[in-house]
């Protein structure tokens, strides 16, 4: 995506360094226009972390009073399994490069979008990717750069333009914090997406582990899938049996920043391309997102105003 120049060499240096800064600096100078640069984390797939950082995103940039009025882009970094464009109703769309970078889609409440999928032909079209043979064809060996690369590139030469806010979907893995953290320096911090249940526990203090030896800032766990609403609105026992988010968070020493209950409507309206919260702010489900952004807000101002 990138047609950049390869920068002058910084004597004493070798080339390949020169390289990185070079990268890192060009990363920094595009993100400088983004207020809050947040990374939606968990480190195990199936938590509906993807569905809830769309409604996140959207919360922010609905217009007040119901929401916060916020320029809000989302960085899907799930290269093999990109999701956020089609949960936020620009999947159809493709991206246009121009002069001054990569223009993102743009999807409901004016959200800015970048993702892999909105480089793809069809459903059936999978992420893939070329080699020269030779070693090289072990993709285990190589695969990992790669996407490195390409999520190097969606951060640097996308023109996000000025944000309030650019949520980072993040990929399963606890492992692939570290990659992010070396290309943001001015990474705001992670919300961590855990759900009510042990083995998520398990999964989701790796992930914790991983951003601190990144050095990023953990603004706080939010348990979701919490309960299930029934359709008439009542909240009544959970899908996922278990429990104990807050204690778990304590025990690790983030905030907690509170729990989301799992609506079916959630699951359909996300799947058309309308997140859920911006029809049903009114539910639970929809009061816990709202919660769940102005506790998110609050972490976030104390970080700015420090």
């Amino acid at each position: 995506m990138s047609s950049r120049s390869k920068s002058p060499a910084m004597p004493g240096k070798p080339d390949i360094l020169n390289q990185v800064v070079a990268q890192r600096q060009h990363v920094a100078g595009r993100l400088e226009a983004i207020k809050h640069v947040v990374a939606v984390t968990s480190g195990k797939g199936g938590v509906g972390k993807s569905a809830l950082t769309a409604n996140l995103a959207s919360a922010f940039a609905m217009s007040p009073p119901g929401g916060w009025g916020w320029s809000v882009g989302v960085l899907d970094a799930d290269i093999h399994g990109p999701s956020a464009a089609a949960m936020l109703g620009a999947r159809n769309q493709r991206v246009v490069i121009q002069p001054d970078g990569a223009r993102p889609a743009i999807g409901v409440a004016n959200v800015r979008v970048m993702s892999m999928d909105l480089f793809l032909g069809d459903d059936d079209t999978p992420v893939s990717w070329k080699h020269p043979g030779g070693l090289a064809a072990d993709s285990f060996v190589w695969r990992s750069s790669l996407e490195a690369n390409v999520l190097r590139e969606f951060l640097g030469d996308t023109a996000w333009g000025e944000l309030d806010l650019l949520l980072i979907d993040m990929p399963p893995g606890a492992d692939r914090f570290e990659t992010l953290a070396r290309f943001i320096p001015n990474l705001s911090g992670a919300l961590v997406v855990s759900l009510p249940t042990q083995i998520s526990h398990q999964v989701v203090r790796r992930s914790i582990q991983s951003a601190r030896k990144g050095g990023a800032r953990l603004l706080g766990l939010v348990e979701n899938m919490a309960g299930l609403v029934q359709p008439a609105g009542e909240q009544s026992g959970a899908p996922f049996l278990g429990g104990g988010s807050e204690t778990f968070a304590a025990g690790l020493g983030i905030p907690y920043l509170g729990s989301v209950p799992f609506d079916p409507g959630l699951a359909q309206t996300t799947d058309a391309g309308r997140p859920f919260i911006l029809s049903y702010a009114h539910t639970p489900t929809g009061q816990a997102i709202l919660q769940l952004a102005c506790k998110l807000e609050e972490a976030l101002d104390e970080i700015y105003m420090q």
